[in-house]
């Protein structure tokens, strides 16, 4: 079984919009945080499961971040 979660963090000066997606794909919690580390790390620690970490500026299409893809030196053993 994948306990992995994934989350989407939309940054704005005052608040952060947070979404967590299981392994499948499903919505298991949105959130609107403040913009304070402490809020942020409570939110954090909150989560089961092991969180991939892949950070990202995406545009709001690309809410939920995945592992990224080998780079292409990765790939090419470099």
């Amino acid at each position: 079984m994948n306990d992995a979660k994934y989350i989407g963090l939309d940054v704005h000066q005052a608040t952060i919009s947070a979404a967590v997606l299981d392994s499948a794909g499903k919505l298991v919690m949105e959130a609107i945080l403040e913009t304070k580390a402490e809020t942020i790390l409570q939110f954090l620690r909150g989560l089961r499961g092991s969180l991939p970490r892949n950070f990202g500026r995406r545009n709001l299409g690309c809410l939920v971040a995945r592992p990224a893809p080998a780079s292409r030196h990765a790939r090419a053993g470099l």
